[in-house]
């Protein structure tokens, strides 16, 4: 991020703001009480804003010493192509380094070709030694 137009905190997204990014951004949806419940649960969060309004976030959750998962690594699309993606996970990168012990097992699903973009923080494919799986209990 090389734009002076943006700024970056570590705090996580209000509720209507993680929904909005979320969906717009082409991440599934979210209801509100899975937000409500889930957001106070983060252990790292971190949003870039662009004239006070959150154009791009990301968090990671787990169980603060053996699993962490980075998910919710969203930008808005007029904001896309601007390095948003790299200032999001250096971040998260930077807190992963800093926090998590040894051993601990850091993740994440990647949609696309999003890998590619986690791969330059040091992530790597699985499969074919382990794959991931998912359960998405559907929204009522």
């Amino acid at each position: 991020m090389t734009d002076s137009q943006y700024t970056v905190c570590h705090d996580i997204p209000t509720v209507e703001t993680y929904r909005h990014l979320r969906q717009a951004s082409g991440l599934s949806p979210k209801t509100l009480e899975a937000a409500t419940r889930g957001l106070p649960n983060s252990l790292f969060a971190v949003q870039v804003l662009c004239a006070g309004e959150t154009v791009a976030m990301g968090r990671v959750i787990g169980d603060g010493g053996t699993f962490y998962q980075v998910v919710d690594i969203a930008v808005l699309p007029a904001h896309q192509g601007r390095g948003l993606g790299k200032t999001v996970m250096g971040e998260i990168s930077a807190y992963i380094e800093r926090e998590a012990p040894p051993s601990a097992y850091v993740s994440l699903l990647a949609d696309g070709e999003a890998y590619r973009l986690y791969q330059q923080f040091g992530f790597a494919l699985t499969a074919p030694a382990s794959v991931g799986m998912a359960f998405k209990k559907p929204a009522a």
